[in-house]
């Protein structure tokens, strides 16, 4: 099947060589990095700024950081700032809210739109900006004078978040350079899809929330509706905006995350959120070898999601 990996390639390379088969998908998302990176340096004569979106799970702060690094290594600076921190102070007269009454923190609405165009313009100005924070616990937003950024004539800002290709920042400042980066590939046995690449944002979202943000898995599946709705009314449409869009998914990914996921979902209740479709989701799981989680360097994308990463 097109566009699709293939379970027994997987399960033949994970059997008979797994260091060289990690190495070798590690080694391929490198060159998406590198490519990514030659076009941004392109770009900056154009613009000093970077867009970068994708849904949730996708490995988005891994990849900003590596691409930082591999802009480092040409010579390029970069700073890297999160659209979280342009989110408005939450107001109940005018903050969005879902169909339920609950506030849409999804929304693109949530962002100061007015304020990251105007500091799109500075910096592309070779002015300075203070870089606002936001304060999830209390819901509002400040400004940090300890934030100041100036780009240098060799440095580049991006901004990363899922609201990045957003037509409200995309259709003001087209000359940004755009990237979307997301797993997009499921596996496959033969013609039998085995595997859905939601299901693959899905596992790295539950082990990560599991391990470094005190959420259990069932907690991750009932929030799993809500963002699947904003992922297809707030990013899916604006991806094609994009300049590059690369799949992060690997081939042996789930051999690494399955054994984590196992753990988190044998003790769940029928009545657990999504539980038929989880019904579906761990036989597939049993159909894939493993591989030792040692197997990973401590650059590895994945280790977004398991830990012991040089980019936590």
């Amino acid at each position: 099947m097109e566009g699709y990996f293939q379970l027994k390639e997987i399960n033949r390379l994970a059997s008979t060589d797994p260091k060289g088969f990690v190495e070798a998908e590690n080694d391929n998302f490198q060159k998406k990095l590198e490519n990514a990176a030659s076009m941004i340096i392109e770009n900056m004569r154009h613009s000093p700024i970077v867009l970068l979106s994708g849904p949730s799970g996708s490995g988005k702060t891994t990849t900003s950081m590596k691409l930082a690094a591999e802009l480092e290594r040409r010579g390029v600076g970069s700073h890297s700032i999160s659209l979280d921190d342009y989110f408005k102070t939450v107001d109940p007269l005018t903050t969005p809210r879902t169909a339920k009454g609950d506030y849409d923190l999804e929304s693109p609405k949530c962002l100061d739109m007015d304020l990251l165009n105007h500091h799109f313009t500075e910096l592309s100005a070779g002015r300075s900006i203070v870089v606002p924070k936001y304060e999830f616990a209390r819901q509002i937003s400040y400004s940090d004078p300890s934030r100041t950024l100036r780009l240098g004539s060799d440095e580049i800002a991006i901004f990363e978040g899922i609201h990045a290709l957003n037509d409200d920042i995309t259709s003001v400042h087209p000359e940004a350079f755009k990237l979307y980066v997301s797993a997009r590939s499921g596996v496959a046995d033969g013609s039998e899809l085995v595997f859905k690449a939601t299901w693959m944002r899905l596992l790295r979202r539950t082990v990560r929330d599991s391990l470094f943000r005190g959420s259990s898995a069932a907690m991750t599946l009932k929030m799993w509706a809500n963002v699947r709705r904003g992922e297809k009314a707030n990013i899916s449409p604006f991806k094609n905006r994009a300049d590059y869009q690369f799949d992060s998914a690997f081939q042996y990914e789930v051999c690494v995350l399955k054994k984590h996921a196992l753990k988190l979902f044998e003790h769940l209740d029928a009545d657990t959120e999504r539980y038929a479709e989880l019904m579906g989701f761990i036989p597939a799981m049993a159909r894939f070898a493993d591989i030792d989680d040692a197997l990973l360097p401590p650059d590895a994308l994945l280790r977004e999601f398991i830990g012991g990463g040089i980019y936590g």
